[in-house]
């Protein structure tokens, strides 16, 4: 493998909610501006953290923890604090989840989650999470770009196959990184309180979580079909915009983020957008479940291409619904198994590699909950 095998441009988002001295959603407005690293998703309560674009996963979590140093001072003197868990906390009703009061220039954000208001509820936009940003070294696509294709064409086509690929195993990530079985019973219906034990290991991954109200078909031929095929769904009304199409994967261009920029001039990176806070790392996501994304990348893309069939687009979907599932089909972890020690005989060379891998690996092996979905015992 080159010396650029394992470099890239990293980049992390994570969503979390402020809460008051009470654990309450907080119900004052967003105390960051128009802070581009320090911004909020769909709701005024809720605090994103963009970190800059990196060299690596470490330096990554560097920027992340300076984000998260500064959100927590301030929220300090404000009496409110990080709310560090996927799923929200109690609350009263939807009126204590104040659309983001985005203005000016930043307007049309407002307007577009008033429409995800009307069609999904606001409810559902307080999960909460982690999405991960990764990008190829140029150099390192050069040296796969054996045929001395032309660059645009053969880096658009590289990144939908890795998109199909990750589309196939978001599964795997889910089953590794699923951190939120409780949640609140106002989750459920306005007025009832007291904590639940799901059926869920993250409601946010499962059929109750980010999913449009039907399963968008998409054609993976080329970067051109696959935009026009987005766009379709959004001509005929089926969602607002590329950013209403609730996949697990994305395929984002640089600079503005909409369908037309990536059609326009290919992708840049690709987001994975399934990992769930996890309450027991200090700034809410394990080093090492990154690391071990980004391993899955790689090893996914040494393999084949292949047609991403309606067929196989439905089950993949599926697929990361049952992982989200306390009790995961056994079938879903033996292949999940199988895929960690493919992983294993591929980077057989690199010691951290596998110190990660196994570290994964362990999660299903290792884990008596695990062993008992396995034997399909109820837990």
């Amino acid at each position: 493998m080159s010396e650029n095998y394992y470099s890239g441009k990293f980049g992390i988002e994570r969503e979390t909610l402020r809460v008051d001295s009470q654990g309450r959603l907080a119900l004052t407005p967003h105390p960051f501006g128009n802070d581009a690293h320090i911004t909020r998703d769909f709701c005024e309560n809720q605090v994103e953290l963009v970190t800059p674009v990196a060299g690596s996963i470490e330096e990554t979590l560097g920027y992340l923890k300076v984000l998260d140093d500064i959100t927590r001072k301030k929220l300090a003197e404000n009496g409110e604090s990080i709310w560090l868990y996927s799923n929200p906390p109690h609350f009263d009703s939807e009126d204590d989840i104040p659309i983001a009061d985005f203005t000016g220039d930043h307007s049309s954000k407002r307007a577009y989650r008033e429409v995800l208001k009307q069609k999904y509820g606001k409810k559902l936009m307080l999960f909460s999470g982690i999405h991960f940003n990764f990008s190829f070294a140029e150099e390192f696509i050069n040296e796969m770009n054996t045929e001395g294709e032309d660059f645009r064409t053969f880096k658009d086509e590289l990144y939908l196959r890795l998109y199909k690929q990750l589309m196939v195993h978001s599964y795997l990530l889910v089953l590794l990184t699923t951190a939120s079985p409780y949640y609140d019973a106002s989750l459920d219906k306005d007025g009832r309180c007291g904590i639940i034990m799901s059926e869920y290991s993250s409601l946010r991954n499962s059929k109750r979580g980010y999913w449009n109200k039907f399963l968008p078909i998409l054609d993976h031929k080329s970067l051109k079909t696959f935009t026009g095929s987005i766009k379709k769904h959004i001509v005929t009304g089926s969602l607002y915009s590329a950013s209403e199409l609730y996949l697990p994967i994305r395929l984002k261009p640089k600079g503005v983020n909409s369908l037309e920029n990536l059609a326009a001039n290919g992708v840049d990176h690709i987001e994975l957008r399934m990992f769930d806070l996890n309450p027991s790392a200090p700034l809410g996501i394990d080093g090492r479940d990154l690391e071990f994304a980004h391993l899955l990348i790689l090893y996914l893309t040494s393999q084949p291409d292949f047609d991403f069939t309606p067929e196989l687009q439905e089950k993949a979907v599926s697929d990361h619904k049952n992982a989200a599932l306390l009790s995961p089909d056994a079938e879903l972890l033996e292949r999940g198994e199988s895929v960690i020690k493919e992983m294993e005989r591929y980077f057989s060379s690199n010691k951290k590699a596998l110190e990660i891998i196994r570290f994964e690996e362990n999660k299903i092996t290792g884990n008596a909950c695990y062993k008992k979905a396995a034997m399909n015992c109820a837990l």
